[in-house]
């Protein structure tokens, strides 16, 4: 190893930061109207995927230890139970499908860790629409700022980002819900700072959804105890011994929210339109390109190769998966699924039968994954080698959030109807739409919780 490799590094200057995310959490006035809007996006996201994932085993089993009744709605189910427990319980049903938004400054999926805490929050506490959707602005902006400070060391060390950064946006949406103020939100960081957790070995398993109920609870745990005084460090993120320098080897000091009036991180979110890890929809849009584009079937592959960058190795390159589950994280299994036209936003493609089925296993063993550091960790280039001899390729890039907030929506709304309809209705979910599109006008969230009940 170089010299340069094994050099101790000098300690950077990161003096301040907890003090200055919970001065912003406290004090910042209502983010801009696009910023709300993009919030009831992210929202009426997650509803949808939560409702479907409460049908999940590990929902299930979650609800049968932990539900004991009380004030606050498990979504998709008519059990009740504490905020706690529901922020921990409806988190972890809303990253069970791995179908929620994305964001790429975070190196996870925003929403999930957040929006069950400030749900449960609400409830039983009280809050109007717009506040709902302002501390939901709030957690993202924090949480992807952390994320940017780690500089993709701390994910790439086998932290699940969701799990532990989530922490931090979740006890600062919640901290903003709660108007804690700049002392408080800052002891509040630093209870979630000594509570953030989640291991990427758990890809593929329950574990990996339970990071972010995990989160969600920690972090509304870390506000409600702040808000009773309960004391922390207030510089558990950047402290010699805090958050950055025992998680994050290339953590950079960043300055935040330098430009006041710069757009929110909320407002690059990415949304899934496959039921799968994020890193696998370059692939998955890749291979549909040319399938489309040529007239090509499964039967048509002789071979084909994926040019990824490498941390898909560590995230979704399961190579012979043997359940639906495990299928998610499979770029081979993914990309041949894709090429014989199977549906990948539909659920029921990740199935143990379509993980297993004798013409994929043979398929997926043609696959070569190959890795490029220079690449962009959202791009993908697919080339197949056709039976014929002829040879394809395509680029795609799902790193860029969308313009057309109007066609988003509209995409959502299918979504959620897809998602939503077959546990709560269509005459429901129709009404759910509307209750997350009016929601910066509502004095409570009551008509909201009533429609996804």
């Amino acid at each position: 190893m170089a010299e340069a490799d094994t050099a101790p590094r000098s300690a950077p200057d990161r003096s301040g930061a907890t003090r200055a995310i919970a001065a912003w959490v406290a004090e910042s006035p209502a983010p801009a109207p696009r910023a709300r809007e993009w919030a009831k996006h992210a929202l009426l996201d997650w509803f949808g995927v939560t409702l479907a994932g409460s049908r999940e085993p590990l929902s299930a089993i979650l609800r049968d230890e932990l539900a004991t009744g009380g004030p606050c709605t498990l979504l998709g189910s008519t059990t009740t139970t504490d905020a706690h427990h529901a922020a921990l319980i409806n988190g972890a049903a809303g990253h069970a499908l791995d179908y929620d938004d994305v964001s790429r400054e975070m190196y996870g999926h925003p929403t999930a860790p957040v929006a069950p805490a400030l749900l449960a929050l609400a409830e039983t506490g009280g809050a109007s629409g717009a506040a709902l959707l302002d501390a939901l602005v709030a957690g993202v902006e924090v949480e992807s700022a952390i994320g940017e400070m780690t500089g993709g060391g701390h994910y790439n060390l086998g932290f699940h980002a969701t799990g532990t950064i989530g922490a931090f946006g979740a006890a600062a949406g919640a901290a903003r819900l709660l108007r804690l103020d700049a002392e408080a939100a800052g002891r509040a960081l630093g209870l979630a700072a000594t509570q953030a957790a989640g291991l990427k070995i758990n890809f593929g398993t329950m574990a990996k959804p339970f990071h972010a109920g995990t989160a969600a609870a920690a972090g509304l745990l870390a506000a409600r105890l702040a808000a009773r005084g309960f004391t922390a460090s207030g510089e558990a993120i950047e402290g010699p011994q805090g958050f950055l320098a025992t998680q994050c080897p290339d953590s950079a000091p960043l300055p935040f929210r330098p430009d006041p009036s710069a757009p929110f991180w909320i407002e690059r979110t990415l949304f899934k339109y496959h039921a799968a890890c994020y890193s696998t929809h370059g692939t998955i849009e890749a291979v549909r390109t040319l399938r489309a584009r040529h007239g090509i079937g499964l039967s048509d592959m002789e071979a084909m190769t994926l040019h990824v960058h490498p941390r898909h190795l560590k995230v979704c390159n399961i190579a012979e998966p043997r359940t639906g589950l495990e299928m998610k994280f499979s770029l081979r299994q993914l990309a041949v699924a894709a090429l014989d036209g199977r549906d990948t936003a539909a659920l029921e493609t990740f199935s143990e039968a379509a993980a297993t089925d004798p013409r994929y296993v043979a398929a997926r063993r043609r696959v070569t994954v190959e890795t490029d550091p220079d690449r962009d960790r959202l791009t993908t280039r697919v080339e197949i080698r056709l039976m014929d001899g002829r040879h394809l390729a395509a680029d795609t890039d799902v790193g860029q959030p969308a313009a057309d907030l109007r066609a988003q929506w509209d995409r959502l709304a299918a979504k959620f109807a897809s998602l939503a309809t077959p546990v709560i209705g269509a005459a429901q979910a129709e009404r759910a739409v509307a209750a997350v599109a009016a929601l910066d006008r509502a004095t409570d969230i009551s008509g909201l919780i009533a429609a996804l009940r």
